[in-house]
């Protein structure tokens, strides 16, 4: 535990939006309780977006702004609210500021951490923000020359933020998603025979998230279904749940050889054994997806998503297949190109390791605590 020179005993934590936000964002809080236990954290987020939910259902007090992004569409009913809404978010998080009185006020990016930093910064409270990503979100961007601390997950931000303010420290995990990207101690023949196979072929884990991603789906059902018989490998398929209805109604057209082989899965609550079994994985590439995958460390293909802002994916991704670290292989490319770009490593096994040693050189598995290390520092 830190000493009492840095003890951290009023925190507020902004920022949300979606799961890339909000997974390091709680991770930093848990350490932070961690090593000070006495600390109280109070989170702001953003009225109607899922931070409102998954903050409480994790533990932790949130308060919500009214406050949403800029439409492209100038003609959008949201565009012209904004002005309002802005106006409205800086001055409940002034009185959000006053009330709770945080000695640290940490941004993660989103709608609702830039009328909170904002206005910390203007008090003199100190700040700081932790971006995930290897191309910055508008908010962060925005954010940068206010705030006193910048927490990298990847290299090569001096581009958009102050170099003097900016530490790496990769992006923060929380302790339940370290332990699970663990082998705690089991074996890949019990990880195998979770998923009801022997062993005896690799096993190839394509993911494309919790929803999913329907150009890999694609791509595994052009596999399967150019296959006169079983495919050369086991695969673990997850389809994502919206998509899992219509995927596994096509795969029961397939011959039964190739279905034997292959498990198809809207969601996996056993995402420790999937890795364990996995001798390739096929993943999209957001930021806290490759923060997993380097700490599982296994021969990895990454497919950007191509629906985010400012195709922030496939800059995260180049970050690890600019150092070997990872194959990144376009989504316009996925559904003709996944089979190759599997059997190209599990043919060439000094390929596979070359790729395995570089990306578990990229892990931070102590990533939250140099984040409140920093934070520390920042008092």
């Amino acid at each position: 535990m830190a000493d009492s020179l840095s003890t951290i005993s009023r925190v507020i934590i902004s920022g949300g939006g979606t799961g890339g936000h909000i997974h390091p964002a709680l991770a930093i809080a848990d350490e932070i309780k961690r090593q000070h236990p006495k600390c109280n954290i109070l989170f702001v987020g953003a009225k109607g977006r899922m931070e409102m939910e998954k903050v409480p259902a994790a533990g932790y007090a949130i308060e919500g702004l009214w406050i949403t992004g800029v439409d492209r569409n100038w003609r959008s009913l949201r565009n012209w609210l904004f002005p309002f809404k802005l106006i409205s978010s800086l001055w409940n998080a002034r009185r959000i500021l006053r009330r709770f009185r945080p000695e640290l006020v940490v941004g993660v990016g989103g709608f609702a951490s830039g009328p909170v930093l904002h206005q910390a910064a203007q008090m003199g409270i100190p700040t700081a923000i932790q971006e995930q990503n290897s191309f910055p979100g508008v908010t962060n961007r925005l954010l940068a020359k206010r705030v006193g601390l910048i927490c990298s997950g990847f290299p090569g931000l001096e581009r958009w933020f102050p170099a003097d303010r900016i530490v790496e420290t990769g992006n923060p995990l929380r302790m339940q998603v370290l332990d699970a990207v663990s082998d705690h101690g089991q074996s890949a023949e019990a990880a195998w025979k979770h998923f009801g196979f022997d062993g005896s072929r690799p096993v190839v884990f394509v993911m494309g998230g919790s929803l999913g991603a329907d150009s890999m789906n694609a791509a595994v059902c052009s596999m399967a279904e150019r296959a006169a018989e079983a495919l050369p490998f086991d695969l673990i398929w997850q389809t994502g749940t919206r998509y899992h209805g219509a995927m596994h109604a096509r795969m029961k057209n397939w011959p039964d050889a190739v279905q034997a082989g292959i498990r198809c899965l809207g969601f996996i609550d056993r995402m420790d054994l999937a890795y364990r079994s996995a001798t390739v994985i096929a993943s999209r590439a957001g930021a806290m997806s490759i923060a997993e995958l380097a700490l599982v460390g296994k021969p990895t293909i990454l497919v950007p998503s191509p629906v985010v802002a400012e195709d922030h994916q496939t800059k995260n991704a180049r970050s690890l297949s600019d150092r070997d670290g990872a194959i990144l292989l376009p989504d316009s490319e996925v559904i003709d190109g996944l089979e190759a770009a599997i059997a190209g490593l599990l043919c060439d096994a000094e390929r596979a390791k070359y790729l395995q040693a570089n990306l578990l050189n990229a892990a931070r598995p102590r990533a939250a605590r140099d984040v409140v290390s920093e934070l520390e520092k920042l008092l």
